[in-house]
C-alpha cells in the first residue's frame, strides 16, 4: 500500500535507435530529433524523456487523469536520466484511491531536466 511520502526511482539511457524509433511512432521527426549534432547526438523528445515516469506509474498501477511537465533543459542520446517521483497524496475510496504525485527528472550530471506533476488512480482490487 503506497503513502505520502513513498519515494520512487527509475534509471534509463536514452540510445540513438530509441530516439529514432519514437520518432517513427510519433510522427515527431523534428530536425533535432533526427540530425546528429556535432558531438554525434540527437535530442531525446521531451515525451520520451517523461516516459521513466511512466514506468514507475505502472509498476504501482497508476492511471493517470491529469499530467503536468515542465521541460526545462534537453536530453541528448547517450545522457542518463533519473526520475523520482514522490506520492503526495492519498485518498482511499471504496473502489479506488486517489493519488497525487510530483516527479522530477535529472540528468547525470545532477541538473534537473524536467519535473512535473500527476493526479491519477489505482483500483482496488
Amino acid at each position: 500500500m503506497i503513502k505520502p511520502g513513498d519515494i520512487f526511482r527509475e534509471e534509463k539511457t536514452f540510445l540513438r535507435d530509441e530516439v529514432r524509433h519514437f520518432a517513427e511512432i510519433t510522427g515527431d521527426t523534428g530536425r533535432h530529433h533526427m540530425e546528429e549534432d556535432d558531438k554525434g547526438r540527437v535530442m531525446v523528445h521531451g515525451l520520451l524523456t517523461a516516459s521513466i515516469g511512466t514506468k514507475i506509474g505502472g509498476g504501482l498501477h497508476f492511471i493517470a487523469r491529469e499530467l503536468t511537465s515542465e521541460f526545462l533543459r534537453p536530453v541528448f542520446s547517450g545522457d542518463t536520466v533519473t526520475c523520482e517521483l514522490e506520492i503526495l497524496t492519498v485518498e482511499k475510496e471504496e473502489a479506488r484511491q486517489l493519488v497525487s504525485l510530483r516527479s522530477s527528472y535529472r540528468n547525470q550530471n545532477g541538473k534537473e531536466v524536467l519535473r512535473g506533476t500527476s493526479i491519477g488512480v489505482i483500483l482496488n482490487h
